[in-house]
C-alpha cells in the first residue's frame, strides 16, 4: 500500500496522557542530568527531595509525553518499520511543566511528502492541562520513511527548510558525554524501538550496532541550549526545533554549538567527537 495522502490535515479525537514525578525524574537521568556532577548540578531535575531544591521537568521532556498519533487518526500507510528514521523535532513550552501532570491532546497530520528516496510524514500534537484548561505545551514531529518516496505528489502545509547555520565561530560551546548504556537507559522512558537496543534488528536496518534515540540527543541539546542560554531556569526556555543529519552511538560524545540570534533566539547544531553534525538547522527561542 502506498503512503496514504488522503490522510493529510486529519485531526485526531482527544486524548489524555498523564506522567508522575518518577518520569520525570527518569527522563532526566535518561538524557544525561547529573551525569557530571550528580550532588552538585541539576538535582532540581534528578531528585525530589533534595533540601531547598524544588523539583523541576526538562522542557525537552514533552516529547515523550506527548507525540506521534492519537486517537481515531488515520494510518500514514503500510511501510516497513525499521525503515523509518526520525527526521525533525520541535516543542514549543508555554509555562514550566509540573512533577505530576495531565494533558489533553490533539493531533494532526499536518503533511505526506515525496521526497524520491523515501517519504516524510510531519505531525503536530496540542496539548493542555486537563486541571485548568491552559495550553500546556506542543511538539512537532516529522519521520523519513526510506524507499517509500516516488509516489509522485505531496500533500500538507508548507514548510521553510531551516536557516542555514552561521558561517563564523560559535559565540557558546557545550560538551556532553554519552554513556555506552544511554540508549538502553532512555528506552525506559517509553520509545522501546529495537533499533536502540537490538543488535539484529540494527543490522537489518543497516546499522553495525544499535544507535541512540535521536530524542535522547535532542534531550542532551536541550539541557545545553537551557544551561547555557537560560540560566537554567525552566521558565525561559521557549522553543527548540531541530533536524536529524547523522546517527549518534552511544558513548558518542556531542557538542552544542550556539550563534546568538537576537535578544531571545539562537541557532544551534550538535556534533559528535570527530565533528560529525548529528543535529542542524536547531532554532531556539526564549521566553
Amino acid at each position: 500500500m502506498p503512503m496514504n495522502l488522503d490522510a493529510v490535515g486529519a485531526v485526531s479525537q482527544p486524548g489524555r496522557v498523564s506522567w508522575t514525578s518518577k518520569d520525570a525524574l527518569l527522563y532526566a537521568l535518561g538524557v544525561g542530568a547529573g551525569q557530571g556532577d550528580p550532588t552538585g548540578f541539576e538535582l532540581e531535575f534528578t531528585t525530589e527531595n533534595s533540601q531547598n531544591i524544588a523539583q523541576a521537568v526538562l522542557p525537552t521532556m514533552p516529547v515523550v509525553i506527548s507525540m506521534g498519533g492519537g486517537p481515531g487518526l488515520p494510518s500514514w500507510g503500510e511501510f516497513n518499520y525499521a525503515m523509518l528514521l526520525h527526521g525533525e523535532q520541535g516543542v514549543t513550552v508555554h509555562r514550566p511543566i509540573p512533577a505530576d501532570g495531565e494533558v489533553e491532546y490533539v493531533a494532526r497530520i499536518v503533511g505526506i511528502y515525496d521526497k524520491g528516496k523515501g517519504a516524510v510524514v510531519r505531525l503536530e500534537n496540542t496539548c493542555t492541562y486537563v486541571d485548568s484548561g491552559e495550553p500546556a505545551f506542543d511538539t512537532r514531529f516529522a519521520a523519513f520513511i526510506r524507499g517509500e518516496g516516488g509516489f509522485g505528489e505531496s500533500r500538507g502545509d508548507e514548510i521553510a527548510d531551516p536557516p542555514a547555520i552561521p558561517d563564523r565561530a560559535p559565540d557558546h560551546e557545550v560538551t556532553y558525554p554519552t554513556r555506552t548504556d544511554q540508549a538502553l537507559l532512555y528506552r525506559l522512558s517509553g520509545d522501546r524501538n529495537p533499533l536502540h537496543s537490538d543488535p539484529a534488528f540494527a543490522a537489518m536496518a543497516g546499522f553495525p550496532k544499535p544507535i541512540l534515540h535521536g530524542l535522547c540527543t535532542y534531550g542532551f541539546t536541550g539541557r545545553a541550549l537551557l544551561h547555557e542560554l537560560c540560566g537554567s531556569d525552566v521558565a525561559r526556555f521557549k522553543s527548540m526545533d531541530v533536524r536529524f543529519s547523522k546517527p549518534v552511538m552511544p558513548g558518542d560524545v556531542l557538542t552544542v554549538r550556539m550563534w546568538d540570534d537576537g535578544p531571545n533566539g539562537a541557532m544551534f547544531q550538535t556534533v559528535n567527537q570527530d565533528g560529525t553534525v548529528v543535529i542542524d538547522g536547531g532554532r531556539f527561542a526564549a521566553h
